[in-house]
């Protein structure tokens, strides 16, 4: 069974981001794939729900925890499912990102992997992590919001 890819061209997206942690602010990143992890992703099997970015002492820009299923026709040359892979920024935004990450309650996270001019990105936020009654409150803004959208259809 083959996945559909959304217009803007998704191939996974971390919708428990917007729940968990407040956005910041997002950056765009290239990432290293396998010829069998492409192939898997465009076919539906990618999952960011666990994933995370972490900062090397040299610098160097790394997902971990992201799982790409193996792909179903790529036999021995399978790639593993939950590896480490390395993500393309420019200095200062890595040294930025090295800066966020040293400050206390903010984490990386990536919310999304797309394809932009045939190439995959990782969408990657800077955020903070919401405490329960937060996540309450922005429940009930959301669901304030879609009442008074609907009110507003009905007139």
């Amino acid at each position: 069974m083959i996945k559909k890819i959304s217009k803007e061209g998704d191939l996974t997206v971390n919708r428990k981001a917007f729940h968990d942690y407040e956005i910041l602010e997002t950056f765009e990143a290239g990432i290293i794939l396998v010829g069998t992890e492409i192939k898997s992703l465009r076919d539906g099997g990618g999952n960011l729900l666990d994933a995370y970015i972490t900062i090397n002492p040299k610098g160097e820009a790394y997902l971990k925890n992201a799982s790409i299923a193996p792909y179903r026709f790529g036999g021995v040359f399978n790639h593993e499912e939950k590896r480490e892979r390395k993500l393309l920024l420019h200095k200062r935004e890595l040294a930025k990102l090295a800066k966020v990450a040293q400050e206390r309650g903010l984490t990386l996270i990536p919310i999304a992997l797309y394809l932009k001019n045939g190439l995959v990105k990782v969408k990657i936020a800077t955020a903070k992590g919401k405490k329960s009654y937060d996540k309450r409150a922005s429940l009930k803004e959301k669901e304030q919001k879609r009442e008074i959208d609907r009110s507003m259809k009905d007139r």
